[in-house]
């Protein structure tokens, strides 16, 4: 749904996805959620949405809150290798 204001044209209201399967924005009434990225506030945002993926992950990658240092790898400790049967 779009509106005007003062006889302009305005951005798009309502919920907005990005769809994985056809890599278009679409409204609420478009592909299953399962599909989908979202919701996004605007067209513009959900057009967006794979680049803000990127962003995420390349923050999360990145953030030493969540830095495992392998600490579930038995290769790298000899101590814990038994302990997985290898």
């Amino acid at each position: 749904m779009s509106r005007t204001i003062g006889g302009a044209f305005t951005m798009a209201i309502g919920e907005w996805y990005y769809c994985l399967d056809h890599h278009t924005v679409e409204p609420y009434e478009g592909c299953k959620s399962d599909s989908r990225l979202g919701p996004y506030a605007t067209p513009a945002e959900a057009a967006n949405a794979l680049e803000r993926v990127a962003q995420r992950n390349d923050e999360w990658d990145n953030d030493p809150r969540f830095v495992d240092d392998d600490e579930d790898d038995p290769d790298e400790d000899p101590d814990r290798a038994g302990l997985f049967g290898v």
